[in-house]
């Protein structure tokens, strides 16, 4: 108890195709289960992909088509894509967290989504991302605190933030207050600086930290996807000039050593050993909510609870006797 394998999946989604994604995402799901892993965490947004055009074209561009795409192909929570996953963790015997665009049934606008699902099939909890970043804003909304949860399981409870989330000071303070022991970090962030990020906040909550990336060539963005000359702009004379996608997949120890990668312009699993007994034994000499934190100096308020698009009101009952 308290060890286990995880495998950070760093793998090509098929742009805005919910169903060719999932297909790839099962079968990754059974490859990394057969290769020993417990824990299986692909990118963010992987389920149907990263809307690259924000950073290709100007903001609202002529991206009518493909934002109309996005809704179609994004997933609804719960839905049957999210079925064929709970039931290919069950199926595996593993957790799987994931990162989706999501919208509600009948809704337009889209979350940038974390899924987190137990190794019984079922479906623990999502994390919606607080704020989009830059151009983000253009086709993702909002979350709020009611998605900042942290999960229990027999190798630690697992949670974590979605790519620049993980700068948040609060949000990271409040994730640790939970007891995260291993922690995830779907991203799009291809440079050094994002593994260093990984790596403090690994020796920051003493907990191992699990950074997920997709990797995808400009080859990889389907022929017939629309207007595609257009989707992505190579930067001529970067090394990533070829790669809508890089990769930058990492695993860290509660030390702050590196486990496995970064990986970088590669298709490929990378898998690690969790240990709890690791992460407690890191707290003896810093733990950031436990006894190297200052309650008497520092409060953090946190809300919680959810903010519905619409929120009914009963009218207010007459008295008895009044007119």
């Amino acid at each position: 108890m308290g060890r286990e394998t995880v495998a950070a999946v760093q793998a090509a989604y098929v742009l805005m195709d919910r169903e060719a994604t999932l297909a790839r995402t099962l079968i990754l799901i059974k490859e990394a289960a057969a290769n020993g892993a417990g824990i299986v965490a692909f990118p963010e947004v992987f389920i149907p992909g990263n809307p690259i055009w924000i950073d290709a074209v100007p903001i609202w561009d002529r991206d009518e088509a493909w934002y109309a795409l996005l809704v179609d192909q994004a997933v609804v929570v719960p839905s049957a894509t999210t079925d064929t996953i709970a039931q290919a963790a069950r199926d595996a015997g593993v957790y799987v967290i994931v990162g989706i665009d999501e919208r509600e049934p009948h809704g337009t606008t889209i979350f940038n989504t974390v899924l987190y699902f137990g190794s019984d099939g079922s479906l623990l909890g999502k994390h919606r991302k607080l704020v989009p970043t830059g151009a983000e804003r253009t086709v993702w909304g909002m979350g709020d605190g009611s998605t900042l949860h942290t999960y229990a399981t027999p190798f630690g409870r697992v949670g974590g933030l979605i790519c620049w989330e993980n700068y948040m000071p609060l949000a990271r303070f409040f994730m640790y207050s939970q007891g995260v022991d291993i922690w995830f970090a779907p991203t799009l962030a291809p440079s050094d600086s994002w593994i260093a990020t990984m790596r403090h906040i690994a020796r920051e909550g003493r907990c191992y930290v699990v950074g997920i990336n997709p990797c995808v060539h400009i080859d990889q963005i389907p022929p017939h996807f629309p207007d595609r000359e257009r989707v992505y702009r190579k930067e001529e004379g970067g090394e990533d000039n070829e790669w809508p996608e890089p990769g930058n997949s990492v695993i860290v120890a509660p030390s702050g050593e590196v486990l496995a990668g970064p990986i970088r312009h590669e298709e490929a699993v990378l898998y690690a050993e969790v240990d709890l007994a690791e992460v407690h034994a890191a707290r003896r000499m810093f733990d950031p909510t436990g006894h190297y934190h200052r309650p008497d100096v520092f409060r953090l308020g946190v809300d919680t609870s959810t903010r519905p698009i619409v929120t009914d009101f009963r009218a207010f009952e007459v008295a008895e006797g009044e007119p």
